[in-house]
């Protein structure tokens, strides 16, 4: 049976603990804070659902990480693709809280995460042997440029987060300070004339299609207030999720049992936006500390294994994949506890969701994948347990074969 299973699950060992875990806890947690959707369907369909999505995830890792890294490059030239894919969501898209997000079910941005990333890392990769520097940055910034922009007017801070996420590609993948400076500075002069004309003239910047940029704006203008109750108790609409969190991460103490959170039937998106505040009331501190854990040992076993990986390409792109995740989850998590602002970043791989949960597990599959052809250690041991596990099906033969001798 360990055969079995040491045949079916190679790579890291870590990583796979890592996303066993949070599969576990994603089950656990989902169920416990999905109380909001029963009342419109089933008891059992929330949950039955989500765990349909993971164990589908499950094959997608199992696929993903069986590749050899070499033909990740069907990630690379689908970029343009997606691009068509975000612009036509743009007029073909299904609304979901006030934004254009998926398209047939599905939400383009969660690709196009996964084909910039790839493509960044591929287009680094060949800088100074097939290519000259300048023309690989250039590369790689202009096509970051246009993704992000094709994702920012209905999904502001997917677009921040993997626009950061490229920028210290770059400078993993050596490019010049020079070229980060202008990058860096043209960056912040573009945010800044941005959210100035968002700030000075926000009808007109509702208009162009920059809403989502003016409900950005008004939440940060409203992060340090209170909010004002009203006379017979009610939160206001705009703060009535962060104030739910807030109360979940105060009920949570050191620690709790899943299964106790109250706020979880209150809280808009507890299963989604906000289920690390649901995770806290529920397993206290601890609980919330050992999640958080989770995504720091993946970034740090990802840096690991990229750091034995003699490729560029695979070496980024394993950098990639886990800056991605790991900050997706630190913004999650500082919003549920009210150390930024609403952004709508579900946790990876444990809140609620169809398209996030899938691209979240090819991201782990080619963690894997490089683990497994791009690491010497692991290639020789993948070797030696192939040797080992020819060996024992040659006695097993040999024995069935004296067995029918015998007979």
């Amino acid at each position: 049976m360990m055969d079995f299973v040491n045949k079916i699950f190679r790579g890291d060992k870590v990583i796979w603990m890592i996303f066993v875990s949070l599969c576990v806890i994603s089950i656990i947690e989902v169920y416990s804070a999905s109380s909001m959707l029963t009342f419109k369907t089933s008891y059992w369909q929330p949950i039955m659902k989500h765990t349909m999505f993971l164990l589908a995830g499950v094959v997608i890792v199992l696929l993903v990480h069986s590749m050899n890294p070499k033909h990740f490059w069907i990630f690379v030239v689908a970029l343009p693709f997606v691009w068509v894919l975000l612009v036509a969501t743009q007029f073909m898209g299904h609304t979901v809280n006030g934004a254009n997000r998926y398209l047939f079910g599905f939400q383009p941005s969660e690709i196009a995460k996964l084909c910039l990333i790839s493509f960044v890392a591929f287009i680094l990769s060949r800088q100074n042997r097939k290519i000259s520097e300048s023309v690989s940055f250039k590369w790689a910034w202009f096509t970051s440029i246009i993704t992000c922009a094709l994702i920012v007017r209905d999904n502001l801070s997917t677009a921040a987060i993997l626009y950061c996420v490229i920028c210290i590609m770059m400078f993993l993948g050596q490019v010049s300070f020079k070229r980060l400076g202008i990058v860096a500075l043209t960056t912040a002069l573009g945010i800044s004339l941005l959210f100035g004309f968002i700030w000075f003239f926000p009808d007109k910047a509702k208009d162009v299609g920059l809403r989502r940029g003016v409900l950005w704006v008004e939440r940060l203008n409203n992060y340090n207030e209170q909010p004002e109750i009203t006379k017979d108790g009610k939160i206001p609409d705009d703060r009535f999720q962060e104030t739910m969190a807030k109360i979940a991460v105060a009920r949570g103490g050191i620690i709790n049992m899943p299964g106790s959170s109250h706020q979880s039937s209150l809280l808009p998106q507890a299963y989604s936006d906000f289920i690390y505040a649901i995770i806290i009331e529920e397993s206290g501190i601890v609980g919330g500390i050992f999640v958080l854990a989770l995504y720091v040992f993946l970034f740090i076993r990802a840096g690991t294994i990229a750091g034995r990986c003699p490729k560029l390409f695979p070496k980024l792109l394993v950098m990639g994949c886990a800056l991605m995740l790991v900050l997706q989850a630190l913004v999650n998590m500082a919003v549920s506890v009210g150390l930024m602002p609403v952004t709508g970043q579900p946790l990876p791989l444990v809140s609620k969701g169809g398209s996030s949960i899938l691209i979240t597990c090819v991201f782990i599959g080619i963690i894997l994948s490089v683990s497994r052809f791009e690491n010497p250690k692991g290639v020789q041991q993948e070797a030696t347990f192939e040797e080992e596990f020819e060996e024992e099906k040659r006695l097993a033969n040999e024995d069935e074969q004296f067995d029918i001798q015998v007979v």
